[in-house]
C-alpha cells in the first residue's frame, strides 16, 4: 500500500474558514449538481499518493486551519481550452489546530507526520483565537 501524502493550499479571498464553507454553501445552493472542488493548474505527479486518504489543508492569513478529505482528481478545461486539475473535496471542513505558513504560490504537499492535528469534535464553531494571537501561540508550540 502506498503513503499517502497531503496538499496545503493558500485559501485566497477568504479571511476565516467560515467564509470558505460560505462560499461553497453558496455555490452548491446556485449550480445544482455542483461539487465542493478547487481547480488548478497543475496535476499532482504525486497524484496516487494524494488519492490514498489525501486532504487539501487550507491556509488563512498564515495559518493552516482547516483541511477537506481529496476524493478525486478531475479534468477540467477551462474556457482558455487548457486542461487543468479539478480537486474535488468532501464537502466537510475539518478545523484543524493552528499552524503557521509562510505565503507561497500554488498548492505544495505536505507530509502527514507535518500535518496539523484536527481539532475536537464540537469545537468547530467556537469562537476562534484572534488570528495573530494563534499564529504567535503555534509558533512557540503552544497548542
Amino acid at each position: 500500500m502506498n503513503d499517502c501524502v497531503h496538499l496545503v493550499k493558500l485559501c485566497v479571498g477568504a479571511e476565516r474558514v467560515e467564509d470558505l464553507i460560505d462560499w461553497q454553501d453558496r455555490r452548491r445552493a446556485e449550480t445544482p449538481g455542483w461539487e465542493t472542488q478547487h481547480v488548478t493548474r497543475m496535476w499532482p505527479k504525486r497524484a496516487e499518493e494524494v488519492l490514498n486518504g489525501g486532504s487539501l489543508y487550507w491556509v488563512f492569513k498564515g495559518l493552516v486551519l482547516a483541511r477537506q478529505r481529496i476524493l478525486r482528481l478531475d479534468e477540467r478545461q477551462g474556457a482558455d481550452g487548457v486542461l487543468r486539475c479539478a480537486i474535488v473535496l468532501d464537502p466537510q471542513v475539518i478545523r484543524t489546530e493552528p499552524q503557521p505558513r509562510h505565503p507561497f504560490q500554488g498548492w505544495r504537499y505536505l507530509a502527514p507526520s507535518e500535518a496539523p492535528r484536527d481539532l475536537r469534535q464540537g469545537s468547530a464553531r467556537e469562537d476562534a483565537l484572534p488570528a495573530s494571537l494563534a499564529a504567535a501561540l503555534a509558533e512557540i508550540g503552544v497548542r
